[in-house]
């Protein structure tokens, strides 16, 4: 049996929304984040030493990172769903966005959120000022222009085609919702990209992407 290790609002939700896409049974062992420091709890170190989600296991095998995750499932349980045929310019297009959504487009938004957080409530009052001019300079030289950079790309990807892969939904779709989820509700991801804000649409009505809201409960990213 797979086992799912789910961190509320994170990755690991489209671990569970792929594993509905395959139809294949699954166990979910949830864990939640805390909430001073909204980082994993330390029972998931007992699972992984990075102690992070999502981790799968399945018997012996323990398979973390999204993208490992992803090509673990597809390859071991998807009998041949959900990924094009090797050779043809669907699976390149399809190899490159399973490794794009975090190795390019994830890093700027992340530093967006530190960003946030650096000029956020909790600093201290006295240093709060020079922080808030930090975390300006940081958006303004480097966050915003790489997101714009990355955003306007994928928009343009997205108006030459419906899916990231091609024609056909793939397993890419699933890897690189949660960029683009996150660039929605933190960065305006969607806002006058149309393409990004169809796609989003269309991947939020497919019953499956519903089954895995049920399994992994609340998703703050949609908000």
């Amino acid at each position: 049996m797979i086992i799912v290790h789910h961190l509320n609002n994170s990755r690991s939700q489209r671990v569970l929304w792929l594993l509905e896409e395959l139809e294949v049974p699954y166990e979910v062992r949830r864990y939640a984040r805390d909430k001073v420091t909204m980082l994993a709890p330390p029972e998931l170190r007992a699972v992984h030493p990075l102690g992070k989600s999502p981790i799968v296991t399945d018997g012996d095998a323990t398979v973390a990172e999204s993208g490992a995750i992803v090509e673990y499932l597809v390859e071991q349980v998807g009998n041949g769903r959900l990924r094009p045929p090797p050779g043809t310019p669907e699976r390149l297009r399809y190899t490159y966005w399973l490794h794009y959504a975090e190795g390019s487009l994830m890093p700027p938004l992340l530093l967006g959120l530190i960003a946030s957080r650096i000029a956020g409530p909790q600093v201290p009052w006295l240093v709060r000022p020079v922080a808030r001019r930090i975390a300006a300079a940081l958006r303004d030289g480097f966050i915003g222009p790489q997101t714009k950079l990355h955003l306007d790309f994928v928009e343009r990807e997205l108006a030459a085609r419906p899916w990231f892969a091609g024609a056909e939904f793939s397993a890419a779709d699933v890897q690189m919702s949660f960029p683009l989820e996150a660039a929605a509700a933190r960065a305006g991801g969607d806002a006058a990209r149309p393409a990004i804000a169809d796609w989003l649409a269309r991947i939020h009505a497919r019953p499956a992407y519903a089954r895995a809201l049920e399994m992994g409960g609340p998703y703050e990213l949609l908000r």
